[in-house]
């Protein structure tokens, strides 16, 4: 039975994140991930990458609440791909709620295997396909599914993540060539 919404902070304790690395945001919203993470990596940078100028605004005004000076807002459709961001440039990408939001599921993460470096990860969270909470079951993407588009775009699944009850945690890794 589900335990309780989620928690970013448990969520991110659970993965190997060093203090100096190159984080992205995809469709980071008002900052309910990017905070947490730009807080555990404060040595390194996190760009968080999201459509709405309004929630970029929003985000970076809590960030500067908090003093974080180390996330950098970038005003992308991801489906399009984030310009901004080199080829190989980053060490992890946070995807959380948002392959139900977006038509082209297979171009996001291909431009997320474009930015990462070798070794480079990618958490997806998502809406459990179960939960009574959430948006439209018919708009949900399953776990099988997130695998799916994830490894046709050459990710490997690392480990499940354990989330709350109501989500479902995924870590893909992008293997060595």
């Amino acid at each position: 039975m589900p335990t309780g919404f989620l928690d970013p902070n448990e969520i991110l304790d659970k993965l190997a994140l060093e203090k100096d690395m190159i984080a992205v945001d995809f469709g980071c919203g008002s900052g309910g991930w990017v905070i947490p993470l730009a807080q555990k990596i404060e040595d390194g940078i996190v760009y968080a990458v999201d459509v709405q100028e309004s929630a970029l605004s929003a985000m970076m005004s809590k960030a500067n609440l908090q003093g974080l000076s180390n996330i950098k807002k970038i005003l992308a459709d991801i489906e399009k791909g984030v310009k901004q961001l080199e080829d190989s440039s980053c060490d992890f990408i946070l995807m959380t709620n948002i392959l139900f939001q977006i038509d082209d599921k297979e171009a996001v993460f291909k431009e997320a295997k474009r930015i990462l470096k070798e070794s480079g990860k990618i958490l997806v969270v998502e809406w459990d396909m179960e939960s009574p909470f959430g948006p439209m079951q018919e708009s949900r993407v399953s776990s099988g599914k997130a695998q799916e588009i994830a490894e046709k775009a050459g990710f490997v699944l690392e480990k499940k993540i354990e989330t709350g009850g109501y989500h479902y945690g995924l870590l893909f890794n992008l293997p060595k060539k």
